[in-house]
């Protein structure tokens, strides 16, 4: 699974859970959260809002606890999430992840 720090036109976040074998579908996300733009920030800018580098985001221990949105196709499975670090992996069930995170389970990816 990937997690994605998302930026927001009024400077604030959220995370997107994507699996890894799809991608994140901008108008699905924009739809869902209401806006009519969204970017991935630069490395620095991530790094800033989530305390993380990129590659090893995550929403778990994140700086901020900026909302979370999950694609729908994670529910029911175990997934494998970036732990934080480089190298570093950690296996979850997918639907106590989004249910312990409060996230917003959506249709929010495309096939890669």
């Amino acid at each position: 699974m990937k997690s994605l720090v998302v930026k927001h036109k009024d400077g604030t976040f959220l995370f997107a859970l994507i699996p890894g074998d799809r991608q994140i579908s901008w108008p699905k996300l924009r739809n869902l959260v209401g806006v009519n733009k969204l970017s991935l920030p630069p490395a620095d800018v991530a790094f800033d809002a989530t305390g993380y580098e990129r590659g090893t985001i995550t929403p778990l221990g994140s700086t901020n606890a900026w909302p979370v949105y999950a694609d729908a196709t994670m529910a029911g499975r175990r997934i494998s999430m970036g732990a934080g670090e480089h190298g570093y992996s950690a296996f979850v069930q997918a639907d106590a992840l989004t249910a312990a995170l409060g996230a917003v389970v959506a249709d929010i990816s495309d096939p890669a």
